[in-house]
């Protein structure tokens, strides 16, 4: 029995050494993991101190850098404003020192001026004195001459007034003449009146056509996004609208060029609107040039409309108000066909008015006189023929249809209607700038103008001025007298009537001027 309680007490005494012995190989194991753990969290701890204080040094850096950036276009800023402030100051001080030199300029001229006013008061007194004298010498002479010749003064007078009839008989006969010719015009002097009070009624604006018209744009870059990739946005813009678009080295602009004015209308608006919307590519152009297209159509009703209640004209078919306004974006010889339609419109009016006829059929005759002309380019035919087609389909009057057939003498006119409005439309249209002439026959006939003066023998030099309605001559004094130059006016007055074509009057003015210079030395 005490075998077996000694040898548990050995097993037992061994288990508790064997689990103290454990226990301290599980402890010290565990303090070596634990002691590297804690070394291992150290060096992690460092590292990540390491890598803060390397990154915070990194965003310093970059911070310094954009810091340094920054004040680097801040000052250049600053230096480019101060460039610009020096600019102002030496404009303004060169704008100042020339108001300075006008001052001085203007001081001067004040003084030039009292000095000629001096010498002028005292050129009026020496002349009234030297006045006198030759007052009293001229009656000293005219008794003397009476004394030798045995004649008074008015048997002198009639002699040389005799011998004056002689010489002036061709004058006398064209004096008589032109008094003749005005008796044949004072049976028109009623008719003239009555055009000359429609004129001055109805006066109108000269329209100068054109044929290119210009889109601002807001920055140069624009005319790249226009353009488009490989050009497609300007074709599109030109395929659609029929207008051609140039691109050149214009600053911030581009030309539309059309000869239809509406089609180069619709562009503008069309443009306009791309570029105020930023988006442009085809399908956009596409929808805004739709747009545009719409907007012009009710801008031409409208336009119509204006017309035809500005005219006081009611009953007009809708149809043909959209035809009228359509006026607006037609011009003939430069003239615009809306404008001169309410122009003949109003001269018939006041013509009608004075010669007891319809007035409101006269002016309803005068507006639709050249409707044919807004479509013309649409439809086949002459205008004159385009119209009556129009007036005919839209149920116009009688009146007003022979009016549009006869206002070219093309058929007979059947009312007095047609005849006045024929008038006013030669009087619209051949009025001073009503109608554009060639460059070429222009600068032809004010050359034929000087020409015609300057073969004339004494004639120095000659200028056309006042767009060829006056020609200013100037004469060798030495060789041309007072008389003479009034002679010659005459003569060159009738050469221009017998061979130039002109509108209006071109007045002669010849020029003699002796001019005697003195050096003081």
């Amino acid at each position: 029995m005490y075998p077996a309680i000694i040898t548990f007490s050995f097993a037992l005494v061994t288990l508790i050494i064997g689990v103290l012995f454990g226990y301290a190989l599980c402890k010290d194991a565990y303090e070596k993991k634990l002691s590297q753990a804690k070394q291992t969290a150290e060096d992690i701890v460092s590292d990540a101190k390491k890598a803060a204080k390397s990154l915070k040094k990194e965003k310093l850096l970059e911070a310094k850098d954009e810091i340094h950036q920054y004040r680097e276009k801040q000052e250049d800023e600053l230096k480019e404003r101060r460039r610009e402030i020096q600019k102002q100051e030496n404009r303004v001080l060169e704008r100042q020192d020339i108001l300075d030199k006008k001052d001085q300029s203007l001081e001067k001229r004040e003084e030039n001026i009292e000095n000629n006013e001096n010498n002028i008061t005292a050129r009026q007194h020496k002349l009234d004195e030297k006045d006198k004298q030759l007052t009293n010498t001229l009656n000293e002479q005219q008794a003397e001459l009476e004394r030798v010749s045995n004649l008074t003064r008015e048997q002198g007078r009639k002699i040389i007034l005799g011998n004056l009839s002689k010489d002036l008989v061709h004058e006398r006969a064209k004096m008589i003449n032109e008094s003749n010719e005005q008796a044949k015009q004072s049976a028109d002097k009623d008719a003239k009146a009555l055009i000359v009070a429609a004129i001055q009624r109805s006066a109108a604006d000269t329209v100068s056509e054109s044929t290119v018209t210009t889109v601002s744009l807001p920055n140069e870059d624009m005319k790249g996004r226009i353009i488009g990739r490989e050009g497609r946005n300007i074709r599109t813009i030109e395929s659609l609208t029929g207008v051609d678009l140039i691109i050149d080295d214009t600053p911030e602009a581009v030309s539309l060029s059309a000869f239809d004015p509406v089609r180069r209308e619709i562009a503008r608006m069309a443009l306009e609107k791309l570029i105020e919307d930023g988006r442009i590519h085809p399908a956009r152009i596409e929808e805004m040039v739709d747009k545009a297209r719409k907007e012009m159509d009710d801008h031409i009703r409208e336009v119509g409309e204006q017309t035809v209640y500005s005219l006081g004209i009611s009953s007009v078919n809708p149809d043909l108000i959209k035809i009228i306004g359509r006026m607006q974006y037609r011009t003939s010889y430069g003239q615009n066909v809306l404008n001169h339609s309410i122009e003949v419109a109003k001269i018939s009016a006041v013509m009608a008015a004075e010669m007891g006829e319809d007035v409101m059929l006269a002016k309803r005759a005068g507006l639709l006189h050249d409707i044919g002309k807004s479509i013309d380019r649409e439809v086949d035919g002459s205008h004159v023929e385009i119209g009556v087609d129009i007036a005919t389909k839209y149920k116009e009057p009688e009146v007003v249809i022979n009016t549009i057939a006869s206002h070219h003498g093309d058929v007979e006119p059947t009312s007095f209607i047609a005849t006045i409005v024929a008038a006013a439309d030669a009087i619209s249209a051949s009025r001073p700038g009503a109608r554009s002439e060639s460059m070429e026959n222009y600068i032809h006939r004010l050359e034929k103008l000087e020409a015609i003066a300057n073969k004339h023998e004494g004639v120095d030099h000659s200028y056309a001025i006042q767009a060829g309605h006056e020609i200013r001559v100037m004469v060798k004094p030495e060789q041309i007298s007072d008389d003479q130059a009034a002679i010659l006016a005459r003569d060159m007055k009738d050469e221009i009537e017998d061979n130039l074509e002109y509108p209006g009057h071109i007045k002669v003015t010849v020029v003699r001027e002796i001019r005697k210079v003195e050096l003081a030395k």
